[in-house]
C-alpha cells in the first residue's frame, strides 16, 4: 500500500485550515483505503487556536511547533524533513496550502497522472493539480510553462486539459512529489524563508529531467491573493524600501538569490526592474500597462 505523508503549514488562518482539512479527508474517504495518508501540519505559532481546534477535530493529525518565523517554505520544509526523520517511509509527498478547498476528485487524478507519467516517461515525476477562483473560476494557481528565454522570461500559467500535460515549474498549492525525486535532488532549498521555494523546488527539478506533470481538471478552489507586487508611488520612499526587503514584501534576497540560480542570464533585467518599482513606481507602473 502506498504511504503519503501530507504537508502543511499554518499560522493565524483557522477558518480557512479547517476547512481545507475537511475538504482532505472528506477526497481521502473515497480512496476507501486503499492508500494511507499521514498529515504532518506545522503550526508556526498561531495565536487564534488553530491547533486546538485541529487536535478536536482530527486528531490523527501530527501537528508540530514551529518557531513563528518560518513562514511558508520554512514551514513546510520543516514538515517534509519531520516526515522524512520518522520510521514510516513514505512512497509519496503531498504539499498542500492551507487555503486551499480541496475537490472530492483531486487525489484520484494524481495518482492518475503518476500512472500516466510512468506510462510516457518511464520514470515517475511531481504532479501539480491546478486551482481556481470559486467566484470567476478563473485558475489561479497550477503548473506555468516557459516558452522563452531572451532579455526576459515568457511565461504562460496552464490551463490543464483531460490529459497530463508537461510544464516547467509550478506553485505548491496542490503539489505531490515522489520519493525517487526526494532521492535524487532533496527538498525545498533552505535559503528560501516565505517566497519562491516552490517555483525553484520545481525548476530544479525539471533542469534535472524530471517530469514535472499538470494534472487533468482543477483539483481545488483558492483566490490568487497575491496582488500587485509594489507599492504605489504615494507610499513614501522608505516604507517601499522596506517592502523591497521584507518577507512579505518583495524579498529582496531571496529575489536575487532566486534569480541568480534559476534565471543568470535574465537577471539584468528584472534586477533593474526590482529597482524600478521600488525607487520609481509610477513609471513602473506605465511599464506594465504598457
Amino acid at each position: 500500500m502506498d504511504k503519503i505523508a501530507v504537508l502543511l503549514t499554518c499560522y493565524n488562518r483557522r477558518n480557512k485550515t479547517i476547512s481545507c482539512l475537511k475538504s482532505f479527508y472528506k477526497a481521502v474517504d473515497l480512496l476507501n483505503g486503499a492508500k494511507e495518508f499521514d498529515v504532518f501540519l506545522v503550526d508556526d505559532g498561531c495565536t487564534d487556536g488553530t491547533p486546538d481546534e485541529v487536535k478536536v477535530l482530527f486528531p490523527q493529525v501530527n501537528i508540530i511547533a514551529g518557531t513563528g518565523n518560518l513562514f511558508w517554505s520554512g514551514g513546510m520544509r520543516f514538515a517534509w524533513e519531520t516526515a522524512l526523520s520518522q520510521e514510516k517511509k513514505y512512497d509519496f509527498f503531498l504539499l498542500l496550502n492551507d487555503d486551499v478547498e480541496l475537490m472530492e476528485t483531486f487525489l484520484n487524478d494524481l495518482f492518475l497522472t503518476h500512472d500516466y507519467c510512468f506510462r510516457e516517461y518511464n520514470k515517475s515525476g511531481i504532479y501539480v493539480s491546478s486551482t481556481k477562483d470559486k467566484l470567476s473560476s478563473k485558475i489561479s494557481y497550477g503548473g506555468t510553462l516557459i516558452t522563452h528565454r531572451g532579455v526576459r522570461v515568457k511565461s504562460v500559467l496552464i490551463e490543464p486539459t483531460d490529459v497530463p500535460v508537461r510544464c516547467t515549474m509550478a506553485n505548491a498549492n496542490i503539489l505531490m512529489v515522489t520519493k525517487s525525486v526526494v532521492d535524487k535532488i532533496g527538498i525545498l532549498d533552505k535559503n528560501y524563508v516565505h517566497q519562491f521555494g516552490d517555483y525553484d523546488y520545481t525548476l530544479v527539478a525539471s533542469k534535472n529531467e524530471i517530469p514535472v506533470l499538470v494534472c487533468p481538471g482543477f483539483g481545488g478552489y483558492c483566490s490568487d491573493d497575491h496582488g500587485n507586487s509594489w507599492l504605489a508611488s504615494d507610499a513614501p520612499l522608505k516604507q517601499r524600501i522596506k517592502y523591497l526587503y521584507s518577507t512579505l514584501g518583495l524579498s529582496y534576497k531571496e529575489q536575487i538569490y532566486y534569480l541568480k540560480k534559476n534565471f543568470r542570464s535574465q537577471f539584468p533585467y528584472y534586477f533593474t526592474m526590482l529597482w524600478l518599482k521600488t525607487l520609481f513606481p509610477v513609471f513602473w507602473t506605465k511599464y506594465k500597462k504598457a
